[in-house]
């Protein structure tokens, strides 16, 4: 086991699984279903989204338990970044965000730089993502991709004269929805959709559209320049699809949403028990979605429930989980 180096205060080590404090972020399209259904802390109006493994500035996670409570988990990892793992260690910053979204309203329509674009701006790192879903009303839609292949010029003029809408691709959605985001895809969650996101550590967003909405009387800004440049003007073709689900123990399997170069994510769902390994290679981040259990790990066990994230360091070794859940597993 390998001690934390320095930062102040911390002379112990840092193997243990750690229940994590989302920071919350509210907006204008945001719910509170995240506060109500999965007992997110906050005293915002509501919780658009919560930040369920973050150590992106203006949002860290906080660990809740064990010799770390209350410090951040960006603490942890300026302090020790092999808690990453081998593929993390050499990192300038943590690799990932892991997210609930909660859209009572449309987002804006908008797309993301990959990082050689992002980099070339001086504008930090570029943005893949992926979406589970967890629940939608009926109806409920996401934008992504175009209809068809259009020109830069038409790209350009549609969002010009606010006709936009009647280029994009709009897909009907339903609970266990899997969509693997890759930068320049233009997208929109919109509205009564609930899903968790993984996604690169950045928020290097171009808004396009935004539905012509005001916040504090003025509209919100656009990056119509950037967008153009990095938007793919074509259909949505996933280039990443779940696989079959494995049995990983009595009662419980694994199915496989996405391994790409920034993460690797599945979705558990075990009605009995499973055991797993935290190596050297990577953290493993366990996101409850549904249900209530306990996991073993490190000597110690904690009760899980439905909303809980917890951020089990790489080299922990093996670990159990038990009950009856389903989470969100990400690594990288």
């Amino acid at each position: 086991m390998r001690p934390a180096v320095g930062a102040k205060g911390m002379t112990t080590m840092l193997l243990y699984p750690m229940k994590l404090k989302a920071a919350v972020s509210p907006n204008i399209w945001g719910g509170k279903r995240l506060i109500t259904e999965y007992g997110i802390k906050t005293d915002a109006k509501n919780a658009a989204e919560a930040w369920m493994l973050s150590c992106t500035k203006g949002g860290y996670s906080t660990v809740e338990n064990g010799e770390y409570a209350g410090k951040t988990l960006q603490e942890l990892f300026e302090a020790d970044k092999t808690i990453c793992g081998i593929h993390g260690a050499e990192l300038d910053k943590f690799p990932v965000l892991i997210k609930f979204i909660d859209a009572q309203g449309d987002l804006s329509v908008q797309v993301h730089p990959d990082d050689d674009y992002a980099a070339f701006i001086g504008e930090g790192d570029g943005k893949t993502e992926a979406w589970y879903i967890l629940d939608c009303d009926e109806g409920a839609e996401l934008i992504v991709g175009f209809k068809k292949e259009i020109s830069e010029r038409e790209f350009l003029a549609s969002i010009e004269n606010g006709t936009l809408i009647d280029h994009v691709q709009k897909f009907k959605v339903k609970k266990g929805d899997f969509f693997f985001i890759e930068a320049g895809t233009l997208h929109a969650i919109c509205a009564g959709v609930l899903l968790a996101e993984v996604q690169q550590n950045s928020n290097t967003t171009y808004r396009v559209f935004d539905y012509n909405r005001l916040e504090n009387g003025k509209p919100r800004k656009l990056r119509v320049d950037d967008a153009v440049q990095v938007t793919k003007r074509e259909p949505y073709r996933p280039s990443r699809s779940p696989e079959p689900a494995e049995d990983i123990g009595p009662g419980a399997k694994r199915m496989k949403l996405v391994s790409c170069a920034f993460f690797n994510a599945a979705v558990l769902d075990i009605d009995g028990s499973c055991g797993d390994t935290a190596d050297c290679g990577s953290f493993v981040s366990l996101l409850v979605l549904e249900g209530v259990g306990a996991l073993a790990c490190a000597g110690e066990t904690c009760p899980l429930a439905k909303g809980e994230s917890v951020f089990i360091p790489a080299c922990c070794g093996q670990y159990e989980i038990s009950g009856t859940l389903k989470i969100l597993e990400t690594r990288i």
